[in-house]
């Protein structure tokens, strides 16, 4: 975030003088409604595999050579809302996607990276836990897999209704997921289901998980939908991810309140297509699909073969699920006031668990791009993404500003008219969405370990075919995007590309002399966005954190109060302010605030290159950030402390370091907060003052 400038600081003051003083924003808003909010996430669905983004050109093209798949529903959700164009996930495998989903943080903050699947999500605020605290009623549908390995089921120490869901029916183990008809195990044997910390597996013959969730889903929706409070729900498919099985039987006729799938509570008939044979329904579009497997249009077509048969009838099983939940909030009159998201997890996977192997080139479902799974190449981390809020965010919108996964906690706060907590990485996407605002610039970063290599698809780019992967990094600015594969130090080049004019990422420009500033550039700015995870080692973890060339600037700290009751420590900085101005050091008992928040925001001067250590200590909750990274956090839970100090070590280069002290006080006592720093040749002792600056440029 550029740090703000002390002349705004009095015109938010002045402004305060006109506006009142500033809302608490705990609750709602008098006279504005909250939405509900609908997460629809599913596991390995690439780019191109939806019909608006990548597959609608195919049928175009009618290349017979070159197959298509169909999906009306979601079509139907981009025409009555908007398509995220640019949207990454936030790293390109299920487990540390979904955590910073749940977190909101970047894979340079999340506490689950590389392949740490069921590891325990950290306890800190989460989506759900957020949304919980606005009034909502939370409830999670589907797979989870961040539960915590270490423990007997049921008492996963985080279990969703330990991390802010007051209801969960869901694949709690991740490699449940893998399976998708519990009770006859046909491919990975049997699973289990757990609503609540109850197994409730035993009643679920022949229930295909993709309509157990669409049929729980739409009963938990009615269950909430005209009660007092609103309701978030996140709905987490487990296809088309792992072994390709297919439905009992036709998707049942109509949708919505009265068709379609419907939760019948029976055990052994739970659902309305528990019946028939398990594993053995092919949609109709594709039963008898045919295509030119030589590109020979003289020859004979042939039918598809069976593996693409069954991923594109389990795509469709998931488009007619969300059609059929959509026609259920208008069934409801509560589409007015819900916003879905779709987005997919990561990127097209190579697995299908079954004899016969499964390529996601056959309807190209990268799309446009080069990766799959695992890969961070743009076909691996770019995700196919639709919104739709009816009277909200416009119908036909278009968004191409690059997002990630990460934003959508501070969205959905946004959304739900409180603030997001400061230790999240994202930004609110909701000016992009509804043209209402200035949309800040979030940044999208991603890192990833994996010992395997790109496959030699030939639909790729002969640079990136059979890439051996190991530590790959990518960060994207603007129209740009810095990539590095296999690395081996921090010193190594990024492959530099623009994917806007090249989106197959064909043509690197990290050599070309007009780049190297680019280069410098990105080589910096990642050891300012993140964090050395122990558990996740990199090669890059002691390379010192990038000074900045600072602005115009003065001696002292800017500073600003939020007078009120607040949930949390939460980042308040472009709102009116109670008070504000600057002072010479980070004190805090001299502001007089009796309730509310602090911000502080200034430069660090450091005199020279090596580990510097930073402790803080205080009566109250806080946070403290350098560039990006988050370096100190005694944010949660947040309530009065005992004073005991954090501390953390940084490698920092010499010179200028911008950082934000976010102080939380909760009117027990004067605000309290001790900020000392150590490092070779310098004894601890507190940030003294001479290494202290703001901003006074204009």
């Amino acid at each position: 975030m550029t740090p703000f400038k002390l002349k705004n600081f009095f015109i938010l003051l002045g402004l305060t003088g006109l506006l009142g003083a500033t809302p608490a924003f705990a609750q709602a808003q008098p006279g504005v409604a909250q939405p509900n909010i609908i997460f629809i996430l599913v596991d390995d669905m690439g780019w191109g595999d939806l019909g608006v983004f990548w597959q609608n050109q195919r049928m175009q093209a009618n290349n017979r050579s070159e197959p298509w798949q169909f999906t009306p529903s979601l079509d139907a959700m981009a025409r009555n809302g908007a398509m995220l164009t640019n949207h990454y996930c936030a790293a390109p495998v299920c487990a540390p996607s979904r955590a910073s989903l749940m977190l909101g943080v970047s894979q340079g903050h999340a506490n689950i990276r590389n392949n740490q699947f069921d590891k325990e999500l950290q306890d800190t605020y989460t989506m759900p836990s957020v949304l919980r605290q606005a009034g909502y009623s939370t409830s999670l549908v589907g797979k989870w897999g961040l539960q915590g390995a270490n423990a007997e089921a049921p008492n996963w120490p985080a279990h969703p209704l330990n991390r802010g869901f007051n209801y969960s029916y869901a694949y709690i183990r991740h490699a449940d997921g893998h399976e998708h008809y519990p009770v006859e195990g046909i491919y990975r044997g049997k699973k289990e289901v757990w609503e609540g910390k109850t197994n409730v597996s035993a009643g679920l013959a022949k229930s295909f998980t993709t309509d157990l969730w669409t049929a729980k889903a739409k009963q938990v929706i009615k269950q909430q939908a005209g009660k007092d409070r609103p309701f978030f729900m996140y709905l987490a498919y487990d296809v088309p991810h792992a072994v390709l099985e297919l439905p009992t039987q036709a998707y049942p006729k109509g949708g919505g309140l009265n068709g379609g799938l419907q939760w019948l509570g029976t055990p052994g008939n739970m659902i309305n297509t528990a019946s028939g044979t398990p594993d053995s329904y092919v949609h109709p579009d594709y039963a008898k699909a045919t295509w030119d497997h030589d590109r020979n249009p003289a020859t004979p077509e042939v039918a598809w073969p069976d593996v693409y048969k069954r991923y594109a009838t389990l795509c469709r099983r998931i488009d007619d699920g969300v059609g059929d939940i959509m026609q259920l909030l208008k069934d409801l009159k509560i589409d007015q006031n819900t916003l879905v998201v779709f987005t997919s997890d990561n990127g097209p996977s190579i697995e299908s668990y079954l004899k016969d192997d499964y390529e996601p080139i056959f309807f190209n479902s990268f799309g446009p791009f080069d990766g799959i799974k695992r890969d961070v190449w743009e076909g691996g981390v770019r995700m196919p993404t639709l919104v739709q809020w009816p009277g909200t965010v416009p119908t036909n919108k278009v968004i191409t500003q690059p997002s990630a996964l990460y934003d959508w906690l501070a969205t959905f706060a946004d959304a739900a008219q409180i603030p997001a907590p400061a230790r999240t990485d994202g930004v609110s996407l909701l000016p992009a969405l509804t043209g209402k605002g200035q949309q800040k610039q979030g940044v999208v970063y991603i890192e990833y370990e994996n010992n395997g290599a790109t496959p030699k698809f030939d639909e790729f780019s002969p640079n990136h075919r059979a890439r051996k992967r190991n530590q790959m990094q990518k960060i994207r600015l603007g129209d740009y995007v810095g990539v590095r594969y296999d690395i081996k130090s921090a010193g190594d080049n990024f492959e530099i590309y623009n994917v806007v004019t090249d989106p197959q990422e064909t043509k690197n420009l990290g050599k070309e002399a007009a780049y190297q500033a680019m280069q410098k550039e990105f080589k910096e700015k990642v050891t300012q966005v993140r964090r050395p995870d122990p558990e996740a080692p990199r090669p890059y973890d002691l390379e010192p954190m990038a000074a900045v060339n600072p602005p115009k600037l003065a001696p002292g700290v800017a500073w600003m109060t939020h007078e009120g009751t607040f949930p949390w420590v939460t980042d308040l900085s472009n709102r009116p302010s109670t008070q504000s101005g600057t002072r010479p050091d980070t004190e805090l008992n001299k502001t007089g605030l009796k309730e509310g928040m602090i911000y502080q925001q200034g430069y660090i001067k450091v005199p020279k290159d090596g580990n510097y250590q930073f402790t803080m200590n205080g009566n109250g909750s806080y946070l403290f950030r350098l560039h990006e990274a988050l370096i100190l956090d005694r944010s949660y839970p947040d309530q009065p402390k005992l004073k005991l100090p954090i501390s953390a070590t940084v490698n920092l280069k010499a010179g200028y370091h911008p950082f934000r002290i976010y102080y939380h006080h909760t009117g027990n006592g004067k605000p309290t907060l001790d900020w000392t720093w150590q490092a070779d040749g310098i004894m601890e002792q507190p940030v003294p003052s001479t290494v202290l600056f703001h901003s006074v440029e204009n």
